[in-house]
């Protein structure tokens, strides 16, 4: 579903205003008072609907049906991509894009989870779940990268990882803890950017690294909003109840200490801009991506270590009287 509930007073207006130009035009009459009236109550609009966003409606912004996907991004901010395709083991999972890429002339590995912009092709990229050959895949590369000496970008946009059969067979949860142990140590600079959705596991597959950015309208969390809902209450309906418990936006993960940084993305969403969005993520990246090339392996190796190390750290405060 391309057009959201919230959306439905801003996408009637715009509607309006274009329906109004084409018939001035056609018609040859002077309506640019009435146009220029209705632009200014839809920009009006926009801030107050997108302004108060909560965290289920961001939710369905990260998993917009038009926000750019990975190899958007690839397209948007890189040059000279070249993709490498299977795990050497079992397959090629197509919900993991990975590749060899230069990022303002820079030579990077790219990695990153990867949707269908269609029927056909959502069940090709299997709607971006990734299979174990998947994380396989990308520790391959990963490592291509590390052998080289190139700083690693990794794209998250997953619900999660596939949770078939299939995969448990072939070591789902195996892929993934192998990732998380063999990324802590890589010793090139990694560079995470949370672009959609970043669920569970299959997000942190490829997300241990020294630099974590979500997106403002994407999100991060241990598990979805309907699955947190379906186990605490029984009731998936409850999800935008759950979204806001889980605190999932990267306001709140920003917050929380978990992330490096809020990348914003132009009013109403990624989509609205995909090219605005690329320059300003190509930036956050690449002020980052200088100063951590700068650091000597054991310097990168440590921080990167005590950043995953604290999170989850919280003190509790004494009351007096022994209360």
């Amino acid at each position: 579903m391309a057009d959201l509930n919230f959306e439905k007073p801003i996408l009637d207006l715009e509607k309006q205003i274009l329906e109004l130009k084409d018939f001035s035009a056609k018609g040859r009459i002077g309506l640019d008072g009435e146009i220029k009236s209705l632009e200014k109550k839809l920009e009006e609009l926009r801030l107050t609907v997108y302004g108060t966003l909560t965290p289920w409606q961001r939710v369905q912004l990260a998993r917009h049906p038009k926000r750019p996907y990975t190899l958007d991004y690839i397209t948007l901010m890189m040059t000279d991509f070249t993709e490498l395709h299977g795990d050497r083991l079992f397959a090629d999972d197509k919900a993991i894009i990975t590749g060899f890429a230069k990022l303002d002339g820079k030579v990077v590995g790219v990695i990153g989870h990867q949707k269908g912009r269609d029927t056909k092709e959502n069940l090709m990229r299997n709607f971006g779940s990734a299979h174990p050959e998947g994380y396989r895949k990308a520790m391959r590369i990963m490592e291509l990268a590390a052998k080289f000496n190139r700083p690693i970008l990794c794209f998250v946009d997953t619900p999660g990882a596939y949770p078939g059969v299939g995969a448990e067979e072939r070591g789902q949860a195996h892929a993934i803890a192998y990732n998380l142990r063999e990324m802590i140590d890589l010793p090139v600079p990694i560079l995470i950017a949370v672009i959609g959705e970043g669920g569970s596991g299959g997000a942190l597959g490829i997300g241990v690294g020294d630099k974590v950015f979500v997106l403002e309208n994407a999100y991060y969390s241990v598990i979805s909003p309907e699955g947190c809902a379906a186990i605490l209450w029984k009731d998936r309906s409850r999800a935008p109840e759950a979204a806001s418990t889980l605190r999932l936006t990267a306001k709140d993960l920003l917050e929380l200490g978990i992330i490096d940084e809020v990348v914003p993305e132009p009013l109403g969403g990624a989509h609205r801009g995909a090219e605005k969005t690329a320059a300003t993520l190509k930036e956050v990246l690449l002020k980052h991506l200088t100063p951590l090339q700068k650091l000597s392996k054991e310097k990168l190796l440590q921080e990167r270590y005590e950043k995953f190390r604290k999170m989850g750290i919280f003190e509790i405060e004494q009351k007096k009287g022994g209360e």
